[in-house]
């Protein structure tokens, strides 16, 4: 996912922090000591108007420890291959992707092992055994739809979505670059059960398709204006989407009429850079990201999730986001496998969809 946002105060843009980091090199001994913390980020917890769910933790961090964020944003796959670039000379310091991209940083030797303080209270299934990464933030993947156009349960199944009436109207991330794009490829092989059928849909999709996004949240507005009628997205950015969006709704695609739809658990997983110029600057924020506070304003703020399991917050936001997976099931994808297979399934998306 990628979505060009305005700064914090105390965040620098991608343009100026490249500037700053090759003045300064990302391993020299000044920059070590430097009261900088660089984080490279999918999007969706940034808000657009500074009210995001980051745009919070940052100043308060900040105003706790004097420490300021660098961030730069981009989609999960963009940033795992932007970090790859500089593995010999490391430029960030915190890394968060979506799955499975925090798991291809993993295999690719990028991250290292940190537990943050409350890591413990995160559920096994959201974090690596190791260390290596610690989800921050719980999410789901899903889609949007324009609810004023396609009002009540329309559409319901992945079959509607071949309808004529939807050509030109639909239009998804790009698998392999954006963390919702390749869940789309992920969530079609589990409801058709397996590669070669999921293939032989979104060759058929591929007719009412606009064409690949490399950025996620800029299909949200689309969809709200009417330009495009149905997009994926996930729960956490398009809830905090819809707030000032009042057209999106989301909706998760089922098998078939008379099938459950189904989900899949997408959270914001956050590792420690091999090599970071700031790693006690790195793992400061790693631990402040699962305190208390910063836990508790992820669904009031950031319409999300929280990632620790001991945090159950029950504020409006809270209780509005359970209603959404209401009659949802939730399955689990092997991420081992996607991990290992990822090209292998993009290729072949590549390949059906002539993209």
């Amino acid at each position: 996912m990628h979505r060009t946002l305005k700064p914090l105060a105390a965040v620098t843009g991608s343009l100026a922090l490249a500037a700053s980091l090759s003045a300064c090199g990302g391993s020299s001994a000044a920059s070590s000591d430097e009261k900088t913390v660089t984080v490279y980020s999918a999007d969706g917890l940034k808000g657009e108007k500074g009210d995001g769910w980051y745009d919070k933790v940052f100043k308060d961090f900040e105003k706790k420890t004097g420490i300021k964020v660098k961030y730069v944003e981009g989609g999960s796959g963009e940033m795992v291959q932007r970090a790859l670039r500089e593995k010999s000379n490391t430029q960030a310091d915190v890394i968060v992707t979506l799955p499975p991209f925090i798991q291809q940083a993993d295999s690719k030797g990028l991250l290292q092992a940190y537990k943050p303080v409350n890591s413990d209270m995160v559920e096994p299934a959201n974090k690596s055994a190791d260390g290596k990464w610690t989800s921050v933030v719980n999410n789901y993947f899903g889609f949007i739809k324009n609810k004023k156009e396609l009002p009540g349960d329309s559409p319901e199944t992945w079959q509607d979505l071949l309808d004529p009436k939807f050509k030109g109207k639909i239009q998804y991330s790009t698998p392999g670059v954006a963390g919702d794009g390749t869940a789309v490829v992920i969530k079609a092989m589990h409801d058709f059960g397996g590669k070669d059928a999921a293939m032989a849909y979104l060759k058929k999709l591929q007719a009412n398709n606009v064409g690949p996004s490399s950025s996620t949240s800029k299909l949200a507005p689309k969809v709200d204006k009417g330009e495009i009628l149905v997009a994926n997205g996930d729960v956490q950015m398009n809830f905090a989407q819809s707030k000032s969006a009042p057209n999106l709704g989301i909706w998760f695609p089922a098998r078939a009429d008379g099938v459950k739809p189904t989900t899949f658990a997408l959270p914001y997983a956050a590792g420690l850079l091999d090599k970071a110029p700031h790693a006690e600057n790195g793992k400061k924020l790693l631990d402040f990201l699962l305190s208390d506070a910063a836990q508790q304003e992820v669904s009031s703020i950031g319409g999300g999730f929280p990632s620790r399991a001991n945090v159950q917050p029950n504020d409006a936001n809270a209780r509005a986001l359970g209603r959404i997976l209401d009659g949802v099931d939730v399955f689990t994808p092997d991420w081992a496998d996607i991990d290992k297979n990822l090209k292998e399934y993009v290729d072949a998306w590549k390949t059906a969809t002539g993209s």
